[in-house]
């Protein structure tokens, strides 16, 4: 049976927009913390995003929880997260929901 791809990878968003930065309470997602989900042919998943500063608290749980979530997905054979510090985040990343949301439009 042939990988649904683009149907994985939606999938995977939605689960990473369950997933909340402790420390703001808005998802990861809508942050911006994620730059890319890419899933190969046999449904191997691999995410990259940042956190919002290199000592970010989260920075040992956040990627762990990421990798978690992106596992728990129907079709996904395996999950890599990749953490990435360039381009650094800035609140620009962040959707005119999540700005709003904390107050910052």
């Amino acid at each position: 049976m042939a990988i649904d791809r683009d149907q994985i990878e939606k999938l995977v968003v939605e689960s990473l927009r369950t997933v909340y930065d402790p420390e703001i309470p808005v998802n990861i997602h809508e942050l911006g913390l994620i730059y890319a989900v890419s899933v190969d042919e046999a449904g191997a998943v691999t995410v990259l995003m940042t956190l919002t500063a290199p000592g970010c608290p989260a920075a040992q749980s956040l990627p762990c929880e990421v990798e978690e979530r992106v596992r728990a997905v129907p079709g996904v054979t395996a999950a890599k997260v990749d953490v990435t510090f360039d381009p650094p985040w800035d609140q620009s990343r962040m959707t005119e929901a999540a700005r709003l949301q904390l107050g910052l439009l």
